[in-house]
């Protein structure tokens, strides 16, 4: 069974952790030091940022990572999104991450998107729709987002988490049930 809780500082080294695993790293491409795990977690780990993240578990275990927030509260992004496909007031976005690597390629990635759609529709009871937009050379998050019901509304340049990526993305979306 996945759960899910609200990210703490005191999960700050795992999440350093993971952000330095080279199946994460590659995506991410984030800073890991302490400082910077603090400066790009803390706010939302605070309350701060309307911005959520949780640390998924499976069977109690820790094993993952959902960053999940409202489109309308990052203006820019919602601008530039809405630039390459339809956006209906309300919609959310999710980004995710598996940290342990032993569990990729095993089937979590469709199993975490579907519980975390499963989570947002339940904590957020006004989002019509959720957007992913994932790099296109990422097949296997795309994949395991089709895997996970959504459908791919879209292909368009957005900015890239990692410059070496470039700017093309698929976007997928999810409606509520």
């Amino acid at each position: 069974m996945i759960t899910w809780h609200r990210v703490t500082e005191d999960d700050f080294p795992l999440l350093r952790g993971w952000l330095a695993q080279p199946h994460v790293a590659r995506w991410w491409n984030h800073e890991v030091s302490p400082e910077a795990v603090a400066r790009d977690f803390g706010p939302a780990a605070r309350g701060e940022e309307p911005s959520e993240d949780l640390l998924a578990h499976l069977d109690g275990e820790p094993v993952g990572l959902l960053q999940r927030c409202r489109l309308a509260d990052y203006p820019d992004y919602l601008a530039e999104l809405t630039a390459v496909t339809d956006v209906p007031d309300g919609t959310m976005t999710i980004d995710y991450l598996i940290g342990t690597p032993e569990l990729t390629g095993q089937g979590l990635g469709p199993r975490l998107i579907r519980s975390a759609l499963t989570a947002l529709w339940t904590d957020h009871p006004a989002a019509p729709s959720a957007l992913v937009p994932v790099p296109t050379p990422n097949r296997r998050s795309w994949r395991a987002l089709e895997k996970a019901g959504l459908r791919r509304v879209a292909e368009g340049d957005l900015e890239p988490d990692n410059p070496r990526d470039g700017r093309a993305h698929y976007i997928y979306r999810a409606d509520r049930p």
